[in-house]
């Protein structure tokens, strides 16, 4: 899959906003905030978004450059303090879309440790040989389908659509996860199928990673009230969907 190249800022689309918290859509191919990945991006969710409501604002969660979604931040930092607690506690409930390889189980869960991903540059202190830490997702597979072109040395490519709940947050946990069960999520250029990603690139026009942050549960740290936000697919998803006849699940 190529790297998005934004011409201009993306325009967000805002999905919640209230005195504390403000949510957004993120693009896939947009960084939520400064990072040594690429150290000559200039465009960011966290500035955009503070630029976009004239206020600032304050990472609480990440979404993978990659992935588009909704993507939470904070409108102070005890607010952001209040929201980091819960995504330690594991009370936050995240849903995402994921379009895999081939059909996969009805429902599944799965429990397979991942070693910690460092970057090279901000964690080259940190201890290299950490043992594996827990990682734990659950699938529901929701429907499939059957597309009349070959990816690699099958006549016909097989995909399904599947909703993922991560129950822990490790770097790349989705995408870990599903090529640990030989089903990866398509155009992942780090864990995928370099033939699944060139069949769908070349006949679906899928120039993006298949996974997108559907929806996010939490209690609201002022209200006390329960909070629950999603996102709409873009355009690329929305197309893949259509071809796939999945019309149910786009919005």
């Amino acid at each position: 899959m190529r790297k998005v190249v934004f011409e201009q800022p993306p325009t967000l689309e805002v999905l919640y906003q209230d005195e504390h918290i403000v949510a957004i859509n993120k693009p896939s191919g947009l960084l939520v905030h400064r990072s040594e990945i690429d150290k000559r991006e200039t465009l960011f969710a966290l500035q955009l978004t503070r630029d976009l409501i004239s206020q600032r604002v304050y990472p609480i969660h990440r979404l993978d450059r990659p992935t588009s979604g909704v993507l939470v931040f904070a409108l102070s930092s005890d607010v952001a303090r209040m929201m980091s607690e819960q995504f330690i506690a594991h009370a936050v409930t995240k849903r995402y879309l994921a379009v895999v390889r081939g059909y996969v189980p009805k429902t599944l869960t799965i429990d397979y440790a991942l070693k910690e991903i460092l970057d090279k540059f901000a964690d080259k202190d940190r201890a290299q040989d950490k043992e594996p830490q827990q990682a734990v997702t659950e699938l529901q597979s929701l429907a499939t389908a059957e597309l009349p072109f070959p990816s690699g040395r099958y006549p016909q490519s097989r995909y399904s659509l599947v909703e993922l709940t991560p129950a822990t947050g490790r770097k790349h946990q989705l995408r870990r996860h599903m090529a640990h069960i030989r089903h990866p999520i398509l155009g992942d250029t780090n864990h995928g199928d370099g033939k699944q990603n060139k069949a769908a690139l070349d006949n679906l026009n899928l120039d993006r990673l298949a996974l997108h942050a559907k929806s996010i549960e939490f209690t609201h740290p002022i209200t006390n009230k329960s909070v629950f936000i999603t996102a709409g697919l873009d355009k690329t998803m929305t197309e893949l969907f259509e071809r796939c006849d999945w019309h149910q699940y786009i919005n």
